[in-house]
Order: structure tokens, then sequence, then C-alpha cells
């Protein structure tokens, strides 16, 4: 691209013009802070810091960075991940601690130049090694960008720092709304020993087993035509955190041997990951002709009174009940399986009839309100993102 292509007032730059590299190397030990930032600890979704390590838990070099740097994680660029640093602290040398050089890029504006496409892209192309590509300082400094003058910079910078204040509150009220979902969750889905331990639980609720009010693995229908034609759901269809997001339509007959059969309002529950957080479980909806067949490594479980089908969800989906599910896990490693008889020996609080209705009825509440709050969040992260984009776009300008 030649200068004569650009926007008014706008220059093409050489990146070791605009930033340096600071490459102060410390070792853990001798280290006068009380925190680690790994490249674990960096998240693609957000600029801030959220979680953090302490120099104790690592050794050999690592980098000193000041509060306003930007940690760049160099390695494995495409993961996109960057965060400017809100205290001063240590991080892994698999990072890059980015700081501008004011006269010619604002600090404030540096860390949206660093997530835009235009030098993620040519991050990932200069990146070297195979299995964990690296950028190289001396091949980053040379590159070459269009850079806005200041006065459009500060513009920039001031819209995007508005939308990411707006996103964070989003995600306060999120955080808030989740810990309310686990506390409300906890109160309701009590284990059988909670029960001796807490004189406020309902005489009318009791110590009961899932099979009680939950069908599980119902077998399919006998007389069913192999032409029928049913939703199919492999595993990575099924979301974490619940719901479907997409399924084909086939033939019975395609799929009646070596997957699981399911209906309508029916509840999913994956065998093998049960601890993780918000895992992979959800309420079979929109599938055709009320029927599918999924991945084998699902329990299916069918409320025996159809107003139980959320309590089940969202007890099956519960923290509590799936750390309990996790210790219950058999096999070897890497092949480890919640077993069936989990759901008719482990003992659980039944709520009465009415409550169970309560129960799930207001987690749908609160699961709705969570939903739409992640939507808001997500509209104006990309929003933000193609703001961006459009702002460092050089079209309707000549490429030479």
């Amino acid at each position: 691209m030649s200068t004569q292509s650009l926007k008014p007032g706008w220059k093409m730059v050489k990146f070791g013009d605009i930033a340096q590299n600071v490459a102060v190397r410390v070792d853990p030990a001798d280290a006068k802070t009380d925190v680690y930032v790994g490249l674990e600890h960096l998240d693609p979704s957000t600029l801030h810091l959220r979680q953090w390590g302490q120099p104790s838990d690592v050794t050999g070099q690592k980098l000193a960075f000041k509060k306003g740097d930007v940690i760049f994680g160099r390695r494995r660029a495409y993961q996109r991940k960057l965060a400017v640093a809100e205290f001063d602290g240590i991080c892994s040398a698999h990072a890059m601690v980015v700081r501008a050089k004011p006269k010619m890029i604002l600090p404030e504006f540096l860390p949206f130049f660093l997530q835009s496409d235009m030098f993620m892209e040519r991050a990932i192309e200069i990146s070297v090694g195979s299995l964990s590509p690296t950028i190289n300082w001396k091949t980053l400094k040379v590159q070459e960008f269009p850079l806005p003058p200041l006065d459009e910079q500060k513009r920039i910078a001031e819209i995007l720092w508005a939308a990411d204040e707006a996103a964070e509150a989003y995600e306060s009220v999120l955080l808030s709304l989740e810990r309310s979902i686990d506390v409300y969750s906890d109160k309701n889905f009590l284990l059988h020993e909670a029960r001796k331990k807490n004189p406020n639980i309902p005489p009318r609720w009791k110590i009961g087993f899932l099979n009680e009010i939950a069908k599980i693995d119902p077998s399919m229908p006998k007389g069913l035509p192999d032409e029928l034609e049913v939703s199919f759901v492999p595993m990575e269809s099924v979301n974490e955190g619940g719901g479907i997001s997409k399924c084909e339509i086939k033939k019975l007959g395609d799929v009646r041997k070596g997957y699981t059969y399911f209906e309508e309002n029916d509840v999913l529950f994956a065998k093998i990951t049960p601890c993780m957080e918000n895992g992979k479980g959800a309420i079979a909806e929109f599938l055709k002709n009320n029927r599918a067949m999924g991945s084998t490594e699902y329990y299916v479980f069918r409320a025996i009174k159809p107003e139980d089908t959320q309590f089940i969800y969202h007890l099956t989906m519960s923290g509590v009940f799936r750390k309990r599910a996790e210790r219950w896990m058999q096999g070897s490693a890497g092949h480890r399986r919640v077993p069936k008889d989990f759901f008719t020996r482990r003992p659980i609080v039944i709520p009465d009839s009415e409550s169970r209705r309560k129960i799930g009825l207001a987690l749908d509440s609160l699961q709705s309100q969570k939903t739409k709050i992640r939507s808001h969040i997500n509209a104006i992260r990309t929003g933000a993102a193609v703001f961006l984009q459009k702002s460092l776009s050089q079209t309707g300008a000549a490429h030479v």
C-alpha cells in the first residue's frame, strides 16, 4: 500500500516506531509483586484481566509489566489473547509486553489496534513454528501498518472504551445473576445428607431417587417405520450450559442402530462432562416429528409427570448435582463415565409436586434473564468489533 492510497491524515508506520517491546526479565522468586499472568489467564473475549496466579506458582524467568502495558500472547496468536494491565506484575515469557509510544499512538488506542483484524492477521502470518507458532519481535517491529492521526485515534478509542464499559456492566449483572442461580439451586436441589442439617426443609419434601420422577433412557416405541424422518443430534450440537444448537434430518432407518433415542421435552445429560462448568445438557425441543436420535454419550430423562420437565432439567444441570455425579464417574483416564446406577442409588431430596413446578418455573425465568443479558453483551462486543474494523479499513483507497 502506498501513502497515496491512505485516508487523509493517515500514514504508514513500522510497528517498532509506535510501540516498544518491554523485555525486562524477572525471576519469580525475586518479583516484588503478588501477580503472575500466564497465557491461560488471558481471555480473548475481553481486554480485562479477570484471573491471575502468583509468582510462587511458576519457575524460570518471566517478564515484568507495568500498569497500562498490554500483555499480548505472542505464542499461538490466532487465539487473540491480550489484556491491558491494571496493576504491576509479571507474565509468561510466551507473552509480549507492549508499551505505546504516545507521540505516535495513544496508550488507550493501542489495545484496540492490537485487537484489529488488520494486526492479528499479520501477526498470525509472521508467526514461526508448527506446533506452537510464535511471533518474534525482530520480525514484528518492521511490519508496516496504516495508522490514523492522534485525534482520530482518540475518537475511536473513546467510542470503543464506552462500549467496553457497557459490556462490562452487563458482565457484572450476569455474574450476580449466576451467583443467584447457584444459591437458589443449592437451596432447592439438596442431596439427602443436607436434609439432616437443614431444619427449614419442608416436611413434604422426601428423600428419594431421580428415577422416581423420571424414566431413565426410555426405549424406542416398537413399529416406527424406517422411512420416518427424525432429528439427528450429534454430541457437538448440544451446548455447554443447555440447548441444542442445530440438528440434521435423517431417516430413522439410517440411524436406528448405534444411537440414543429421545423425544420432544426429554432431558439430555452428558455422561462424560458432568464436572464441566455449564456442563452439557438440554431439553429436547423442535424435533422433526417430535423424535430424535443422538449420541450414546447422553442419558435421557423423561419426566413421569410432564410438569416436572423443567425441574429435572435444572436439577441435572445444577452444580451440586454435577459435582456429585463427577465423584461417581467410573472408568480409566479419558474414558470415565457417570454410571447409570448413579440415578437409582444416589439419594436426593425430592420436593413435593407443586414445589417442583415452582422451582422449575423460577429457574426458567432466571435462565431467560441470563440469556437476554448474554445477548446484550454479544451485541455490544460484536458492534464494537465491526466499528473497529471499519474505522481501520482503507476500503475505497487504491491498493498498490
